[in-house]
């Protein structure tokens, strides 16, 4: 078991910064691929940004290249997401997931997830 709890989310204005984070318990973290999904309300949950467990490979969704940068601390049992540039369509609840491979987009191929943390941009 793998126990994840996401902090850091509130509310900006469009154009800020804001860094969530994620802490895991549980099995070794560095076995884990770690992943940012997010949901708004009547949207499909989306897959933002993975990192493998070495930290070496990412995936970044089109919406949120450039902007976005997924990095982990495998120390610290820790992975983040910083968001730059931030604008009203990346409101959400963010959710942070463990599975066993970076390559994996899929909501429902991840093993773990934590209770999402909610981010509200406004214009």
């Amino acid at each position: 078991q793998v126990q994840l709890v996401e902090s850091g989310g509130g509310l900006v204005q469009a154009g800020d910064s804001l860094r969530v984070s994620c802490a895991a318990s549980g099995r070794t973290f560095s076995n884990y691929a770690m992943a940012w999904f997010r949901q708004a309300p009547g949207k499909e949950r989306e897959c933002v940004a993975v990192i493998s467990g070495s930290g070496v490979s990412t995936f970044y969704a089109d919406s949120v290249k450039g902007r976005f940068t997924i990095s982990r601390d495998n120390a610290k049992n820790t992975v983040y997401l910083q968001m730059n540039s931030l604008k009203p369509e990346d409101t959400a609840v963010y959710y942070c997931a463990a599975g066993s491979s970076w390559r994996l987009r899929q909501g429902n191929e991840y093993l773990y997830w934590g209770q999402g943390t909610q981010v509200t941009v406004s214009s």
